[in-house]
């Protein structure tokens, strides 16, 4: 509706690649939903799958990313390790004895980390509503970009303990040990 507006400004050969280039982002957006409902149906058969989805910001995308990039998440020998791989962890540097911490070293699976990322900052500007005594403390002490990375660290160390441990997600775990620290 918007291209027929616009006809007596714009040349017809402008006009014919937008409507082209629409139908290819329509045909996208097909594809795409084709894709999601193959990886509900799959996420049907994979209970894994099914309990990483039950932390708070793993998605459907999260979860299956998880599953398919890493498959034995016991090749990691702890969650710090598993969050190496994904590169939310500090660099280290240091001399004499004294080792500083950089920031994170953004190496690993950056489609992961994204994923991990995007899923944390959705967990910390809703914290805004709902309080959380871990990430209150550490917003008073540190820039939102840095308790995202946070939250996403705690996010992948979650997902390799449940994965290892082969156990489910409880959210009052995650409560009481906020309080405590």
């Amino acid at each position: 509706d918007a291209l027929a507006d616009l006809e007596e400004f714009l040349s017809p050969m402008f006009l014919d690649t937008v409507r082209q280039q629409l139908k290819r982002l329509e045909q996208m957006d097909k594809d795409i939903a084709d894709i999601e409902k193959c990886l509900a149906l799959w996420k049907k058969d994979q209970e894994a799958v099914k309990r990483l989805m039950a932390i708070p910001s793993v998605g459907l995308l999260t979860a299956t990313g998880n599953i398919a990039t890493v498959g034995d998440m016991e090749s990691f020998r702890s969650g710090r390790e598993f969050a190496a791989f994904l590169g939310l962890v500090p660099r280290q540097s240091g001399t004499g004895g004294k080792v500083r911490l950089l920031g994170i070293s953004k190496r690993g699976d950056s489609y992961l980390r994204k994923l991990l990322t995007h899923g944390a900052r959705a967990v910390v500007n809703f914290q805004i509503k709902n309080r959380n005594p871990w990430m209150d403390k550490l917003l008073c002490r540190r820039p939102h970009n840095v308790v995202v990375v946070a939250q996403a660290n705690k996010m992948a160390r979650t997902i390799w303990a449940l994965l290892v441990k082969n156990t489910e997600y409880v959210a009052s775990h995650t409560i009481n040990a906020a309080s405590i620290s």
